[in-house]
């Protein structure tokens, strides 16, 4: 496992540290290479408008330093922000670098879930590597 792609959500708190910290064991073994990503999940349509130019460049800006601090709180060179639905990004981006294996998080499922699906779901059903959920259980067990 050569590459290592880790999809991190920079709204959560707490929950990219267990994933990157997995992540990082994992490449340590295999001498791998870590590549963090967020995915910036466009605004519907239907709001888009209502939303002031500024505070889609605040979020943005946000986004950016978050990614930043995580880069450098975990010793992590490569680290991008991608525009688009998170599912698809994190699939692009691992065909993009070739990655060997996908770690992302997964919340325990809801009942929306078994409508809509998870991220980790899709993901899961589509990637062309390896993909290892982390898993955490509601109230952060």
């Amino acid at each position: 496992m050569k590459k290592i792609l880790v999809a991190v959500d920079i709204a959560r708190s707490g929950g990219n540290d267990k994933v990157i910290n997995t992540a990082k064991a994992i490449a340590g073994a295999m001498d791998g290479e870590i590549y963090l990503m967020h995915a910036v999940e466009p605004l519907p349509g239907r709001v888009l408008p209502e939303i002031p130019e500024s505070v889609i460049g605040q979020q943005k800006a946000y986004a950016e330093e978050k990614m930043a601090e995580l880069k450098e709180t975990h010793g992590i060179a490569n680290g991008v922000l991608l525009d688009g639905p998170a599912p698809r990004m994190i699939l692009e981006y691992a065909e993009e670098i070739g990655a060997d294996l996908i770690v992302l998080h997964s919340h325990d499922p809801d009942f929306s879930d078994y409508f809509l699906g998870s991220c980790a779901g899709r993901v899961v059903r589509h990637a062309h590597c390896s993909v290892h959920i982390v898993r955490e259980a509601k109230g952060g067990r």
